[in-house]
């Protein structure tokens, strides 16, 4: 097949700024939250940062995920909307520079969305969305042939907000299904799960073959407390799981065995993307070979590194070498 994993999600360029208590304060928004916000409001925070050093880097939940995919090596396809501006295009280069076939014709008019995150002292990220025109995507944009010629999809919680996003992610559901291809799904974020319990739960006990999460939103999925009944209970529908406890590491469910996933010490400087690295690298593992436990170790180093720098992308990339040594006693 071409590619291990399609990922389909909101395509955001991700611009992040250390900032202090005070500032963040200053700029009114809930720390540790994601925010949708108006161009207006993420014009006005970027000015109150002038002077802070801002990074930029394709972003959006499923895209992170697919890049890091790329970056182990693996073969990632991904769609998602950005438009004909100089955001788009670097959105573009960006993704492709990586390794990533994304073939999605901007939008034209409008804005391709981004996101500011505002990352503090102790690594909370406080994220404002303008989803822009990222938020058209639609079922037309969707690659069938793409789909047929991977072994899974990867889809973004976060699409089931909008009409036409979530036509996009049922399509690409069906199309997987229908060519014979597994599904990943990740829930994406704790207020999601409480707005839209009802239809994840479906989709747990219909298409989904991978489900991602976390502990919080584990727990307010099922209605239980202790992480592992909970991946119990996801696992009585969806054929494998993946729970991601923070720095305590992960829970793996896979043909019926609960697989705890050891965390790894690390300095946390900015959570920024965790979880999304945890997928791309759990994906790569189980698609080129490793076992569910060597793919959950993989993940846990990969997160790890992830929260130990700033912004959602590897600045080491692990060579082959460091992946067998990483996992060859798994």
């Amino acid at each position: 097949m071409a590619f291990d994993v399609f990922g389909i999600g909101n395509a955001l360029v991700d611009i992040q700024a250390q900032v202090s208590d005070d500032q963040l304060l200053a700029a009114g928004f809930d720390r540790g939250i994601m925010t949708l916000v108006e161009d207006e409001q993420q014009r006005l925070v970027l000015q109150s940062l002038d002077g802070s050093p801002l990074n930029r880097c394709a972003g959006g939940s499923a895209a992170n995920t697919i890049m890091g995919i790329a970056n182990f090596g693996g073969q990632a396809a991904y769609t998602g909307k950005v438009a004909a501006d100089e955001m788009g295009q670097f959105f573009l280069t960006d993704m492709r520079e990586q390794g990533v076939m994304i073939e999605v014709a901007p939008a034209s008019p409008g804005q391709t969305g981004t996101c500011v995150i505002m990352i503090t002292d102790d690594a909370q990220r406080t994220m404002l969305t303008n989803l822009a025109v990222s938020s058209t995507l639609t079922e037309a944009d969707v690659d069938e042939a793409a789909i047929a010629d991977s072994k899974y999809v990867y889809i973004e919680g976060y699409l089931l907000t909008g009409e036409g996003t979530k036509a996009a992610a049922y399509k690409t559901i069906e199309l997987a299904k229908k060519h014979g291809v597994k599904v990943a799904f990740t829930a994406s974020d704790p207020f999601l799960v409480n707005m839209l319990r009802g239809e994840m739960i479906a989709l747990i006990e219909g298409p989904v073959d991978l489900f991602f999460c976390n502990e919080e939103e584990a727990r307010s999925l099922t209605q239980k407390d202790d992480p592992a009944d909970c991946a119990r209970e996801i696992h009585r529908h969806a054929e494998n799981v993946a729970l991601t406890l923070g720095g305590n590491g992960s829970l793996l469910m896979h043909d019926g065995e609960l697989i705890p996933v050891e965390g790894v010490d690390v300095n946390a400087i900015d959570t920024t993307g965790a979880g999304d690295m945890y997928a791309g690298a759990l994906l790569y593992g189980i698609t080129n070979g490793l076992t569910w436990k060597e793919s959950g170790h993989l993940a846990s180093h990969a997160a790890a590194k992830i929260v130990s720098q700033l912004g959602a992308r590897l600045e080491h990339k692990f060579t082959k070498e460091e992946i067998m040594q990483l996992t060859s006693h798994r």
